[in-house]
């Protein structure tokens, strides 16, 4: 689709991009001046491994102060992303045949991640009428003496679903009558989150030893090409991803761990530049959804959180324009792409083949642009 879309675009082709999976705002002026400061201070040279004591112990009062949560410093683990903090967890839990459990939808890179461990991924299918969230019933259902991990996203890419406090209690139930478990959290999205404050699982002591919080400076802040992201793990499990990540990269760029100092140190809610950029993803969201609601047979749920609507146009696989016809989520995407000149990314990839993934990290008139181009489209197959 991105190759597709460059295609287009070379040509002279007016492509609306609605497949990008980052802010489109700038990072906030006081995290540049830290950055500027480190380099003009010479602050360029090694880190230790697993990030600055004085970034560390940040983090560790930022889960503290905004989740409820204790670690100490040395429970956590800076990387140069949630990506790889993921990727640290998995290869040091997952031994080869061992199983992680997913919800589905999930980000694209947790079923490879997992091959690259040598694990198998157990998905959980979850439709547009559950909000996309996995239920502690489907969850204990999954469960056998093979599994090794669960690994969950809230707020949710692609669908923006947020689980509340009581539903992670439920899973959190679940979990502690099975103590071989690990549940590996990815809440880089925290502070996009429209339904009020943000929940992490390793809150409820019955599970807290076995939780590993990932995090990450990208989304909130509008700082994805600086890649900073955290963990916070029980012990054993951060020294071995210390050692693991020591002979894979290394510390994260010196610099950027001095931005992301700065970062973690805002209070989201007194940040100007935050709140309006939180406010102008929920317009967004609304105006996006209300587009996409009047589009015949497309099924959508109002997201509560990240930038991204995953809708359902599998009423749509089959039909034809004559010269076309769709056969699945690949199909309409290109068709879209090509005939509406609009990006969007595949539900198959995040394993949902019934819907697509559409981002609303864009401005309101593409958005609106976008809508009626796609519904037009849309009108021409029967």
């Amino acid at each position: 689709m991105t190759r597709k879309s460059r295609e287009l675009k070379a040509q002279g082709k007016n492509v609306i991009n609605l497949s990008i999976g980052e802010p489109d705002f700038n990072t906030p002026v006081c995290i540049k001046e830290a950055a500027k400061k480190a380099i003009d201070d010479n602050f360029t040279h090694y880190t230790p491994v697993a990030g600055t004591q004085e970034l560390r112990k940040a983090i560790a009062e930022k889960f503290k102060n905004d989740n409820g949560i204790d670690y100490t410093f040395d429970q956590i683990i800076v990387s140069t992303g949630a990506k790889q903090s993921i990727a640290n967890a998995l290869m040091c839990l997952v031994n080869p045949g061992d199983e992680v459990i997913v919800p589905a939808p999930y980000w694209v890179s947790y079923p490879e991640m997992i091959k690259l461990a040598e694990g198998k991924m157990v998905d959980i299918p979850t439709t547009v009428q559950q909000d996309f969230k996995a239920t502690p019933e489907q969850i204990e259902a999954a469960i056998t003496p093979k599994t090794k991990a669960f690994l969950f996203n809230s707020p949710n890419n692609p669908s923006g679903s947020v689980y509340s406090k009581d539903e992670l209690k439920g899973i959190a139930d679940v979990f502690a009558k099975h103590k071989h478990v690990y549940i590996i959290s990815d809440e880089i999205y925290e502070y996009i989150n429209y339904a009020g404050k943000h929940e992490s699982i390793a809150q409820f002591e019955n599970i807290k030893d076995r939780v590993i919080t990932i995090n990450g400076v990208s989304k909130g802040f509008a700082m994805t090409g600086w890649r900073v992201g955290y963990m916070a793990a029980p012990l054993e499990i951060a020294k071995a991803c210390d050692k693991f990540q020591g002979q894979v990269t290394s510390g994260t760029s010196s610099v950027s761990q001095q931005a992301a100092l700065e970062a973690v140190k805002i209070n989201p809610c007194a940040s100007k530049e935050l709140t309006e950029m939180i406010d102008t993803f929920k317009t967004r969201r609304d105006l996006l959804y209300s587009k996409l609601i009047e589009i015949p047979d497309v099924e959508a749920n109002i997201p509560d959180g990240a930038f991204y609507i995953f809708a359902n146009f599998a009423d749509y696989y089959g039909k034809s324009n004559g010269s076309v016809t769709i056969r699945n989520d690949s199909d309409l995407c290109i068709y879209l792409l090509e005939n509406a000149l609009v990006a969007l990314v595949p539900g198959s990839a995040f394993g949902n083949p019934d819907c697509i993934r559409i981002s609303y990290a864009t401005s309101t008139e593409n958005l609106m642009d976008a809508s009626d181009r796609i519904r037009k489209s849309l009108a021409q197959l029967s």
